[in-house]
């Protein structure tokens, strides 16, 4: 057999499973529906990441982190979480939390950047590119992929790593719940007047949502939830009457701010597979969980869990056990799902909570929060789901 691994999705929970296995020395393959070109550099897309103390570990180790240019990695030192127009917040800051800042804003692009340059040199690791999956399947022996160019491959160990409408992960039969909430996400990134002072602004108000996530040279990230209704109207305003809205929901924190690129929508569907594994196929990446971005955590969840199956899947190396078998493919969807599934239905919770606009949801919101400033062992909880330290 040619292959030892078929990864389906050279995203950057693929790449990054790639290269952490790849010390192994087994034979990985990784099939991918754009081209090379847009691979190895990645346009940006307005997604601007939030990284947790975790992921900068897995990173390092991965050897991506120091390919990173240092001038595009920007610190979130503290942040707030605001209710409507009220000017209480939660805050948090760094110096709570026992390390030099609360994490890490890296754009998208140069995540999925870093993840493929790390790859250079490696000889075990091939990626082919413009291919498309028609069929996958497998058996107790082997997992196969056939492609719609009329390749067949085969390989011990199938991972689906394609988007969280993962069209491989159907094809194997595994369900998926999802939840289609109805709401847009809007990113861009805009300058600002006054200093920003590395902190970051989560702004829950009853039509939509808005983080402004801090970013080098005095720039921030913008994350805009609303009803997908409502959508067109956002995406069509001047660029003056955007930064006027923007200015106001945030009550001129930041002064006068302009907008520095255009706008990138995103529908809002969250999804988490029933089921992490089957025989010999496996998913990871948002293709096993896709979360809502309000606690961005879904690429950070998506990197520990590429992390989590390669680390069991190097352990059964070193032990001599049948490194694809079920027992350690159920290992991995154990641990991960026990660490994904709280915070996917815990983050569709406050969403849910923080969209409503009944009276028992607005004195809903208003206790949290302060609740939150006030008892130390909840902030210390949601300080730890935040930054993912020992703090």
């Amino acid at each position: 057999m040619k292959h030892d691994i078929i990864i389906i999705g050279a995203g950057p929970a693929g790449l990054s499973f790639a290269k952490n296995i790849a010390k192994t020395n087994l034979n990985v393959l990784l099939i991918e529906k754009q081209s090379k070109e847009v691979i190895a550099n990645p346009p940006y897309d307005g997604r601007e990441i939030a990284l947790t103390h975790l992921s900068h570990k897995i990173m390092n180790d991965l050897e991506m982190w120091q390919i990173i240019p240092k001038e595009k990695i920007s610190l979130i030192k503290s942040a707030k979480v605001m209710n409507g127009n009220s000017a209480y917040a939660l805050s948090f800051d760094y110096e709570e939390s026992g390390e030099d800042n609360l994490g890490f804003m890296i754009s998208n692009n140069t995540i999925r950047k870093a993840a493929y340059d790390s790859l250079e040199g490696i000889d075990n690791i091939e990626i082919l590119y413009e291919k498309e999956v028609s069929n996958v399947g497998t058996n107790s022996e082997k997992g196969w992929v056939d492609l719609k160019s009329g390749e067949h491959l085969e390989a011990r160990l199938i991972i689906a790593a394609d988007s969280r409408f993962s069209s491989t992960r159907r094809m194997m039969g595994i369900s998926t719940s999802m939840l289609d909430f109805g709401r847009t996400c809007v990113v861009c990134t805009m300058s600002a007047e006054l200093p920003h002072n590395k902190t970051a602004y989560e702004c829950f108000h009853f039509d939509r949502t808005l983080a402004v996530l801090p970013l080098n040279d005095n720039q921030v990230s913008i994350v805009i939830t609303l009803g997908s209704e409502d959508s067109d109207e956002l995406l069509n305003m001047s660029k003056e009457a955007f930064a006027a809205d923007i200015e106001k929901r945030i009550d001129a924190r930041l002064g006068k701010m302009n907008l520095t690129s255009e706008l990138f929508p995103y529908p809002l569907v969250a999804t988490f597979a029933k089921v992490f594994h089957t025989e010999r196929f496996v998913v990871i990446g948002d293709s096993a969980v896709g979360m809502h971005p309000v606690t961005a955590h879904g690429f950070n969840l998506g990197l520990q869990g590429a992390d989590t199956l390669a680390t069991e899947i190097k352990t059964a190396l070193k032990t001599g056990c049948d490194w694809s078998a079920q027992d350690v493919l159920k290992t991995y969807t154990e641990k991960h799902r026990h660490v994904s599934r709280p915070l996917y239905h815990g983050t569709n919770a406050l969403v849910r909570l923080y969209t409503k606009t009944t009276p028992a949801a607005k004195f809903a919101r208003r206790a949290l929060l302060r609740l939150g400033n006030h008892i130390k062992p909840a902030k210390k909880l949601i300080m730890k789901q935040l930054t993912d330290t020992a703090a």
